[in-house]
């Protein structure tokens, strides 16, 4: 099956090149050129990957991802420029899977578009996998994890998570007595091999804490253990 990708770059030149390099690589390259363009164009849906540049005309590309995740949990290549932990780490937290440096080869671009549809291709595997075996919703505190929906409460309000926030709480609730190490978490929830990059995971973990937890600093859901790992909290 070819699969399709909205490319969203205000340079002509570098979506050009983008835009050929991907069709060549065997995908579907939808384009657009500022953020409202990209909205309309995503509206049209059908999408297997979104590649996402954050410096847009018209709606910034922060914007745009928000917008994204509130209708859907295709995966988001940001492509920016800003190489700073803290743009790297605001990218992640409003939901991308993954974030690539510009300037950047196409082989390392393929490689990660490669690696992001896999991923999100297990993800709807694992979880029609899930429907087909789940049974009531897991009450965990004051949380209501329903794994058929995709959702979850607390105290009778949604709690809005991304794709990978809801996979790390999952992984966590369905394994109670388990302690994972970063490697462990990572090869779980993105279906990769762990290289290290602690930031990725931390990134997720924080924004994770900060919608579930009551006091993120003292968390009770899903506890540190220094120099292991982490834990699920006991309920």
């Amino acid at each position: 099956m070819q699969h399709k990708i909205l490319l969203i770059e205000d340079d002509p030149s570098i979506s050009e090149m983008v835009r050929d390099y991907l069709v060549r690589e065997g995908y579907e390259v939808a384009t657009a050129f500022d953020g409202h363009e990209a909205e309309t164009a995503f509206a049209q849906g059908g999408y297997d990957l979104v590649l996402l540049d954050l410096m847009l005309p018209g709606r910034n590309g922060t914007e745009v991802l928000q917008l994204i995740r509130q209708e859907s949990l295709v995966p988001v290549l940001i492509m920016s420029a800003k190489d700073s932990d803290v743009d790297k780490a605001l990218g992640l937290g409003f939901g991308a899977d993954d974030y690539i440096t510009k300037p950047f080869s196409m082989i390392e671009l393929a490689a990660r578009v490669k690696a992001a549809i896999r991923r999100a291709g297990y993800y709807a595997a694992s979880e029609q996998q899930t429907e087909s075996s789940a049974g009531k919703p897991l009450h965990l505190g004051e949380l209501i994890i329903d794994l058929d929906n995709f959702s979850v409460m607390k105290r009778g309000e949604d709690v809005k998570l991304t794709a990978k926030e809801f996979h790390i709480l999952r992984l966590f609730a369905t394994n109670p007595n388990r302690v994972f190490t970063k490697a462990q978490v990572y090869g779980f929830v993105w279906n990769d091999d762990y290289f290290g990059d602690d930031n990725v995971i931390n990134v997720h973990m924080r924004r994770l804490r900060e919608k579930i937890e009551d006091d993120p600093s003292h968390p009770t859901y899903i506890q540190t253990l220094w120099g292991i790992g982490y834990k699920l909290g006991e309920f």
